[in-house]
């Protein structure tokens, strides 16, 4: 494989007098050919490698590009001051397929002129978000009891929650349901096969833990977070080319899907996830966007692909067991992506964990919040606003 190519994908260490230089995945897609995403300027909030990932996977314009990330970034602030207004009767929100009309259910048709108030589309539903979690983890802690069952999520959308039954076993799929103690009624059965973890046990890109070959999240103080089950705590990291990059220093899988590389020697951590042809999508921050909102990822594999979240809360059954609180998406990855970013705009959002499908034919994939990383680890998030505050701190 050619030299540059390999030292432009993933973890690339470049020597910049005595330091190197993290640096995270691409948008750029495979480095070794000519990009062909369309030329895009920046718009406000995402730099224009975010904005040529978007244009070529969600098939938009330019302008369609801006008006639907101002939308996006409008929607974020009304969600969370519906949230808390709203209280026990916020039901869930998520903006319509084409990223134009905010919808926000209500538990309470009397909240529907507060939701009114603020521009988004009121619908009245039977539960509130809160019931439709409880329900969920009362699947969760039943999970013993669905080895034909893939996963199940809150969907706000249909007010239910979604179970997601392997192929030819919808009745096994009911058995749990009923096991659960939930009612038919609040459940939606669906069919999909099982997913996986998107590892690549193969020597190459990005860093490397053992035999296995994982991808890059987000720059934190004093390394990089990715996806926990690319490693376990103590476990050396390095780059392709075998020098060393740091240590595993947190690690949480199955049950959830983080971890936490602390990077050693001169190597320093940028606020960036770059593509291969010198430009950069900087990191602003980690704001939640709603459901339905654009959202691209980049891993060391199939660089990066764009889509849509579909649902929160998801949990998933791996071969390797339960990993709950991801994010569903309608994006595709393959092996070698994991702990890859996700980035709406120039907000971090999580590291894929896992998914099924493949970029060929298309596929759905789970990614692990990168706030509740950060929280669980007291993590400072590296951003374009606090990196020189920080000193530029490894």
């Amino acid at each position: 494989m050619d030299r540059r190519r390999l030292t432009a994908i993933g973890v690339v260490v470049a020597a910049v007098g005595a330091a190197a230089a993290v640096t995270l995945p691409s948008f750029a897609g495979d480095g070794g050919a000519p990009s062909t995403a369309p030329t895009s300027q920046a718009v406000e909030g995402a730099d224009p490698e975010v904005v040529a990932a978007m244009r070529r996977d969600l098939r938009l314009t330019q302008a369609q590009v801006a008006d639907r990330l101002k939308t996006e970034r409008w929607a974020t602030g009304v969600v969370d001051q519906l949230r808390t207004e709203l209280g026990a009767d916020y039901a869930g929100s998520w903006l319509s397929a084409d990223g134009s009309q905010l919808n926000v259910a209500v538990a309470d048709p009397a909240q529907a002129r507060r939701v009114q108030a603020t521009g988004a589309v009121p619908k009245v539903v039977e539960r509130g978000v809160g019931q439709l979690d409880t329900l969920k983890t009362r699947m969760d802690r039943t999970a013993d009891a669905a080895r034909q069952v893939s996963g199940w999520y809150v969907d706000v959308a249909s007010n239910s929650v979604v179970v997601l039954a392997q192929p030819g076993a919808e009745e096994a799929g009911w058995r749990f349901v009923d096991r659960a103690g939930v009612p038919r009624q609040a459940v939606r059965m669906a069919t999909e096969e099982q997913p996986r973890l998107f590892v690549d046990l193969r020597g190459g890109e990005a860093f490397l833990n053992g035999p296995g070959r994982c991808s890059v999240g987000f720059a934190v103080v004093g390394g990089f977070v990715t996806a926990g089950h690319c490693g376990q705590v103590g476990d050396p990291v390095r780059n392709f080319d075998g020098s060393p990059l740091g240590a595993f220093r947190a690690s949480s899988f199955p049950g959830d899907d983080w971890a936490f590389v602390q990077i050693s020697g001169n190597n320093t951590v940028l606020p960036e996830v770059t593509d291969f042809q010198g430009g950069v999508a900087r990191v602003a921050g980690s704001q939640e966007v709603p459901t339905g909102s654009s959202i691209c990822r980049s891993g060391s594999t199939t660089g990066v692909s764009c889509g849509t979240v579909q649902a929160r809360n998801a949990t998933v059954r791996y071969p390797e067991g339960l990993v709950s609180g991801l994010v569903r998406t309608n994006v595709c990855a393959e092996p070698g992506d994991s702990g890859g970013s996700w980035i709406s705009g120039n907000q971090a959002q999580g590291v894929t964990s896992g998914g099924s499908g493949d970029c060929r034919v298309g596929g759905t994939t789970f990614y692990q919040p990168v706030n509740e990383i950060l929280q669980r680890n007291n993590l400072t998030l590296l951003t374009t606003q606090n990196f020189q505050a920080l000193g530029g701190r490894r």
